[in-house]
């Protein structure tokens, strides 16, 4: 484990050597993330911006924005840790690099997780974390709540991170997998509004088909006191299950590579 973590620390200190020398655009970065977070927050105004409206679905604007928040958050972990990652499976895949990845005397996907960050987007953490403190300040948040929702948003991470390496590892066989990456996405961006806003039929999807609601959701209901046992015990029996499924995919992909080379 100490030498894993050397590792790791030797991958950030490379990681902010290379991508804080150009501070234009850590500024464009920043620009973005409070760009995003614009659009999101306007998107809620319109929601709770008609007459006589103060809840949908059950939710208040400070609960809503909650869920703002931890998508925000995971938004911030997807765009720094996750995806700069998974990103360059595909293309190691392409190119024969993944030949000395799978040489080296670490783990493969310990490697292919960690070893690229993206600097550039951490405001994008600071946001979502902003945001919650700012919406959990107006709620009746109780000590339990806030140990319950950060146990489940840890669950709702290992969750986003087996999919997009799910996804990712099929590039063993497809090679070109960013428009299947980009459509995952493309419907997690529903996770910036409580699931229960859409209707049924969009909530189930949501829920049990890709478990976007445990993302953002279930973490906020957590905060709130207004979460079942049952959604709060399936969401790390959820994480366990994927992060189980994606390990044994991965290392079935990479008994099936046959390198470049070859």
């Amino acid at each position: 484990m100490r030498r894993y973590l050397r590792l790791v620390r030797i991958f950030v200190g490379a990681t902010l050597s290379a991508q804080l020398e150009y501070r234009a655009n850590f500024l464009g970065a920043v620009l973005a993330s409070l760009g995003e977070v614009g659009v999101t927050l306007l998107g809620l105004s319109i929601l709770f911006g008609q007459p006589g409206v103060t809840q949908v679905g059950g939710w208040s604007f400070r609960e809503a924005l909650l869920v703002t928040g931890f998508f925000m958050l995971t938004e911030g972990v997807i765009s720094v840790f996750i995806q700069p990652n998974m990103s360059k499976i595909a293309e190691a895949v392409r190119t024969g690099n993944m030949d000395f990845t799978l040489l080296k005397p670490i783990d493969a996907q310990f490697n292919v997780s960690t070893r690229n960050l993206n600097v550039l987007r951490f405001p994008d953490l600071l946001i979502g974390l902003g945001l919650i403190g700012y919406a959990a300040s107006g709620l009746d948040v109780t000590p339990g709540g806030a140990l319950a929702a950060a146990m489940l948003y840890g669950s709702a991470v290992v969750i986003v991170y087996c999919i997009y390496l799910g996804l990712s590892t099929t590039a063993f066989w497809f090679v070109k997998t960013q428009n299947v990456t980009e459509l995952f996405s493309g419907v997690f961006g529903a996770a910036r509004f409580p699931v229960a806003a859409f209707p049924v039929p969009v909530r189930f999807v949501l829920t049990f088909v890709l478990p976007v609601a445990f993302i953002t959701t279930v973490p906020a209901q957590a905060l709130t006191g207004a979460l079942g046992g049952g959604l709060a015990l399936a969401s790390p029996l959820i994480a366990a299950a994927l992060f189980l499924g994606t390990r044994w995919f991965w290392r079935y992909a990479v008994a099936s590579y046959t390198s470049a080379s070859s």
